[in-house]
């Protein structure tokens, strides 16, 4: 008799054939993901860094505009 067919347990291949996949592996959360959630944290992170700055100039630039309207 055939052990059942799964993903580690392939028929026809026999045991052993194929990488065992951890539970998290298997769910697609293994190592590999970690990386892409890093990578999408650090251009998260220069997306909003980015923002801070526009949004600094713009303050600097109104200030700017009310110094001088202050000073006529």
């Amino acid at each position: 008799m055939t052990d059942s067919k799964n993903i580690n347990n392939p028929v026809g291949q026999g045991g052993g054939q194929r990488k065992k996949l951890s539970r998290a592996e298997r769910q697609n959360n293994g190592p590999h993901r970690n990386l892409d959630r890093r990578g999408a944290a650090e251009q998260k992170a220069e997306l909003v860094r980015r923002m801070r700055e526009k949004t600094r100039a713009v303050e600097d630039a109104e200030q700017a505009n009310d110094d001088d309207a202050a000073q006529s």
